[in-house]
């Protein structure tokens, strides 16, 4: 057992790869190019998304339909800098921070008027 042993452990490769060709490239090289589909597939996707949620809130102005992250929907009936005041239902007001706006529906009213 111990010769069979010896005898494969002494034995030289049958065929050695040639110098550069290690089966898989520059390692360099791979790991740039796995951050760079990374970076067009998650990561400037997501900067688009955020830059146009931040120009809506931007331009959110007063009789605008708004949703809440909390779920509440309402229409905005005064707007400040960094707060606005969304009425949920007739004469009930609650004050929101502008950056906790998840979305901004199309006005019923406007969309009526382009209709007609």
């Amino acid at each position: 057992m111990n010769e069979l042993l010896f005898a494969l452990i002494s034995q030289e490769p049958a065929a050695a790869a040639p110098a550069g060709c290690a089966g898989g490239g520059n390692p360099l090289f791979m790991m740039v190019a796995v951050m760079a589909i990374f970076y067009f597939i998650m990561i400037r996707p997501q900067q688009k998304q955020m830059k146009e949620h931040q120009q809506k809130l931007a331009r959110l102005k007063k009789g605008d339909v708004v949703v809440t992250v909390g779920g509440l929907i309402g229409t905005i009936s005064a707007a400040e800098e960094r707060e606005l005041t969304v009425e949920i239902a007739d004469k009930v007001r609650v004050r929101v921070l502008r950056s906790r706006i998840a979305d901004v529906h199309v006005n019923a009213p406007d969309a009526d008027e382009k209709a007609k």
